[in-house]
C-alpha cells in the first residue's frame, strides 16, 4: 500500500507527502487567534500544492 500511495498518490504532489493533523491544527488555532481576526470570508487550502500540479 505505502508503494502505491508514493507511486501514484503522491507522484503528482509538488511536495510529496500529505499534510499533517499538526499542520492542519496550526492553521485552525492560527484562524482562532487574535491574529486573524481580520480574516473573513475566503478559502485558506491547507493542501500542500495539491492545486498546482
Amino acid at each position: 500500500m505505502d508503494k502505491v500511495v508514493r507511486q501514484v498518490i503522491l507522484a503528482s504532489q509538488p511536495n510529496k507527502r500529505f499534510v499533517g493533523l499538526d499542520e492542519l491544527a496550526q492553521v485552525v488555532l492560527f484562524l482562532c487567534s487574535e491574529a486573524a481576526a481580520s480574516i473573513t470570508g475566503t478559502a485558506l487550502p491547507v493542501d500542500g500544492g495539491w492545486p498546482a500540479r
